[in-house]
Order: C-alpha cells, then structure tokens, then sequence
C-alpha cells in the first residue's frame, strides 16, 4: 500500500468530522494513522517521502499513512496549529494524537508505529 494523499473532505471521512463532533476528537478509522503534514518545497520533507513510502508497503494493514500538502489544505493545517514541516501525527485508536517533528530515521519510525499499533 501507499501513502494516501489526503483531503480536507477526506479527512472528515476517513480521520475526524471535528466540525460534527463539536471539536471532540473521535478517530473514524479502523486501523491507527499517521499522518505527514508537508510541502513541495521542503527539503526534509523531500527526504522523508520515500521512507513514508517504505514504512506503508511493510505496515500495510497495520496502519494507513496519509499525506498532506500544507500548501493545498490550509483547514487541516490550522485544525492541528502545524507550524513546521515535516509534522508528523500518530493517531492510535483510542486516545489523542501525538505529534513528530522533522525527519526521522527509519528505524525510530518503526518504534513509533509499533507503540501506535499496541494502544
């Protein structure tokens, strides 16, 4: 699997409809998220796009990673006050989301997923 390139609308669908939950955060998942906040321009985003791409093929049904170009979704930009890129957000299925930010090795990326997956 890829990462999945996602959408304001899509996130409503896929993630959290804040807006229906009067901003309480109910994750519409069925499997734990990350979710990488980008942009085109960013070199340490450049460099974390192919171990995003990676990690999704060998946590493929474990955990659905979706990308999202601040440059194009300003919504969920504001709804999680992203101020850097690359952030990272590791939505388990219970609980809040924790955030990341910057590039990460690969193998400190397995360690977060594999604590995702467990909650």
């Amino acid at each position: 699997m890829a990462t999945i390139n996602l959408t304001t609308n899509d996130f409503k669908r896929r993630v959290a409809d804040l807006e229906a939950t009067a901003g309480e955060w109910k994750f519409l998942g069925d499997k734990p998220a990350v979710i990488d906040f980008f942009a085109t321009w960013c070199g340490p985003c450049k460099a974390l796009s192919p171990v995003l791409e990676e990690i999704s093929a060998e946590y493929a049904g474990k955990v659905d990673i979706y990308k999202v170009d601040i440059d194009k979704e300003e919504p969920l930009l504001e709804m999680f006050d992203i101020r850097s890129v690359p952030t990272l957000i590791f939505v388990p299925m219970k609980g809040s989301p924790e955030r990341a930010m910057g590039v990460m090795a690969k193998d400190r990326l397995r360690e977060l997923l594999d604590e995702l997956i467990k909650k």
